[in-house]
């Protein structure tokens, strides 16, 4: 697998397979598709991305990985977002991802990374945890576009703390 920075050129094909992921519900918050130039401006190149690393495998891109600072965190905060391919699924984009995100990271001084994911999306919580994130808040009750209340398990990550152990 590699990985690299992303393009604009990427937003296409990086919208399709979020909205693959939004469609299919149940593991990230966003509940509305997104065209090219909105997954371009939230994720690549707009107001609040940082950075945005993408997996490639097999001449296609298997997942991505940003950090942003969307909602206005804390200082020495940015908020991570983190995608994988559904269909086919291949196993360890999220980890070939991370390392560039931690590496970008610490060259932007950032203290924290902050993970905020739905508590009813098993595979996000358990994947942050196994790259070294800590809860430290919770939102209650946050409503979904239906009006069902789950709520949000936030996570962070000490940009100086010690690497999480291989996979």
């Amino acid at each position: 697998m590699h990985v690299r920075r992303a393009v604009a050129a990427d937003a296409q094909e990086l919208c399709g397979l979020l909205n693959e992921i939004i469609a299919a519900g149940g593991t990230t918050a966003l509940e509305t598709p997104l065209s090219a130039a909105e997954f371009a401006d939230w994720f690549i190149d707009g107001e609040f991305p940082l950075v945005c690393h993408v997996a490639e495998h097999d001449r296609s891109l298997a997942g991505f990985q940003s950090l942003s600072l969307y909602g206005d965190p804390p200082k020495g905060y940015a908020d991570i977002a983190t995608f994988a391919r559904m269909s086919p699924k291949i196993s360890g984009v999220g980890r070939a991802l991370f390392p560039a995100t931690r590496a970008a990271a610490e060259e932007l001084g950032l203290e924290f990374i902050n993970a905020t994911i739905r508590a009813d999306n098993v595979s996000g919580l358990a994947y942050y945890t196994k790259m070294g994130f800590e809860p430290y808040d919770r939102l209650i009750q946050v409503p979904l576009l239906d009006g069902t209340p789950v709520d949000r398990i936030k996570k962070r990550f000490r940009i100086h703390s010690r690497p999480a152990s291989s996979m």
